[in-house]
């Protein structure tokens, strides 16, 4: 095999779901106006602490349950606020960090709040309810909530993770290493390990705790803060995970929770990454079935052929990385990153279908526009999101990683028979973790959740970073569940897919009312 960059990691992140609309180079909601009538997010509002959900507060946590939140006027149309949590949950008389949220108020007769989680880890849920409060959720569940999207601690926002220059993440990203030798390997194991130097530097010791768990207990005191006496909850991907977190350590406050696209908390990272490199190359066959079946797709003959070909021009731009209009050299990871990333949305296969005619004349500039896309990387140059650094920084804590140099050659093996298309460019990932300045802090289990109120899991047939099979896993492990599942294309369902699921998703938000378990969309 030729020499190749870091290992492609794909995000379980708000892509697909952001991407509303037919992705030509770019995928980006345009905001639109939140409120019917009186402009009340004008006017800055206190949130005193109601005395019955302080009283329900852990020990210890008393001043932060209690604490007195302002929202003040942000972002044009949006309230946003600052909420104080301990950094270490185990100490919470040490230090404290404070999380971001944005609020949009809601447009009828409110009956409470939903903490909205887009996905990630690293995905801004401050940015998502900003960006999609307005064409995303429906006017009964607007009517119905305010929507309040966050940024999980170590998250932009939250106390972030800070590793690099712009300059420097995009010459990490352009780097090649020859992972099949050792002196490959040892080349990007000090370069890890360097990285890892900088971001404990640069980040401080919150970067030790920002896990799952500690993110949870954050999201109680964002619900104690709101006034609410339960949790009403939508995530997304890895928002899936926080949220059955959450449920397993506060089974009596959850109130109604939407789950899609789920994670299965049981697994570990190697059997994540294997189901990923499955799920993505049942995605690619997808969109080439889709692709040969309209006018002007460049791939020709059969689903296999057509396969066979992208491939081809994935080992050509390996053997020799070409070079974009603006001058930047694409390397065979972000060639295939900017495959993967449309592939989140069947509504953006278009903008693949073009990115590859381009790259099959020589062409890789749009490809590399969406690798950037994935990557939150701006045409200017700057990176809009420390995203990357965030999932990395939170699955090294929440994930123990294979790093034994033979088990992740065998792995590499294994990846290329799950996804000959993508596998190789899955491997490796435990030289992510080894030289992490902190252990991991949690072993993978299945979750348990006594709670009271039916939680509501969302399966897609054909999502290519959270396998449908998953949804099927968490909805058993949860018990007290309800599965939909949507017979569709890319990341995840509600707000993306068909009225059968977004009618029993709102049905259950604003009225309660669980719909059918094993419910096929």
């Amino acid at each position: 095999m030729t020499a190749r960059p870091l290992p492609v990691r794909p995000r379980f992140a708000a892509v697909g779901v952001r991407a509303l609309g037919a992705m030509v180079l770019a995928m980006v909601l345009a905001s639109c106006s939140l409120l019917n009538g009186e402009d009340r997010s004008q006017e800055a509002a206190t949130a005193k602490a109601d005395p019955s959900i302080v009283a329900s507060a852990p020990e210890g946590l008393e001043e932060f349950y209690s604490q007195e939140v302002v929202w003040e006027p942000c972002e044009n149309e949006f309230q946003c606020a600052r909420v104080t949590v301990p950094m270490d949950y185990g100490n919470p008389d040490g230090e404290t960090i404070q999380i971001a949220a944005l609020r949009a108020p809601s447009t009828g007769k409110k009956t409470g709040s939903l903490l909205v989680n887009p996905g990630g880890p690293g995905a801004s849920g401050y940015d998502f309810v900003k960006d999609a409060a307005g064409t995303h959720f429906s006017q009964a569940v607007r009517d119905s909530y305010d929507l309040v999207g966050f940024d999980p601690r170590g998250v932009k926002r939250s106390a972030p993770v800070t590793c690099m220059t712009d300059a420097e993440r995009d010459a990490a990203r352009a780097k090649i290493y020859d992972l099949e030798t050792d002196a490959g390997l040892a080349e990007v194991l000090a370069d890890n390990k360097a990285t890892a130097a900088q971001c404990e530097e640069q980040t401080g010791p919150v970067l030790g705790n920002i896990d799952t768990v500690s993110s949870a207990k954050d999201v109680d005191v964002l619900r104690a803060v709101v006034n609410d006496p339960k949790l009403n909850y939508l995530g997304y991907s890895y928002g899936t995970f926080l949220g059955s977190t959450y449920a397993s350590l506060f089974p009596d406050n959850v109130g109604r929770m939407v789950l899609d696209g789920a994670l299965d908390p049981s697994i570990s990272n190697e059997e994540l990454t294997s189901g990923q490199a499955r799920a993505f190359e049942k995605a690619i066959r997808a969109y080439v079935a889709s692709c040969q079946g309209q006018d002007g797709c460049p791939l020709s003959g059969n689903v296999d052929s057509g396969v066979q070909q992208i491939r081809d021009l994935i080992a050509a731009v390996q053997q020799t990385p070409r070079t974009a209009k603006d001058g930047r050299v694409v390397n065979a990871t972000m060639f295939v990153s900017g495959l993967i990333t449309p592939l989140y949305n069947d509504q953006s296969w278009p903008a693949l279908t073009q990115a590859l005619e381009a790259a099959m004349t020589g062409d890789v500039s749009l490809m590399l526009r969406l690798a950037d896309l994935g990557a939150d990387r701006s045409s200017n140059g700057t990176y809009t999101s420390n995203s990357t650094f965030a999932f990395n920084a939170i699955n090294c804590l929440d994930y123990p990683m294979e790093s034994d140099t033979a088990a992740m050659r065998a792995e590499q093996q294994r990846l290329m028979q799950d996804s000959p298309t993508f596998g190789y460019f899955f491997a490796y990932g435990g030289t992510n973790c080894v030289d992490w300045p902190y252990q991991s802090v949690r072993t993978p289990s299945p979750v348990e959740y006594d709670g009271g109120s039916p939680i509501v899991v969302i399966g897609t047939t054909g999502d290519p970073a959270t396998p449908v099979e998953w949804a099927s896993s968490l909805r058993k492990q949860l018990g007290n569940a309800a599965l939909l599942t949507w017979e569709g294309e890319g990341h995840t369902a509600y707000g993306r897919s068909n009225s059968c699921i977004e009618d029993a998703v709102d049905s259950y938000l604003v009225s309660g009312q669980v719909p059918a378990d094993n419910t096929v969309c």
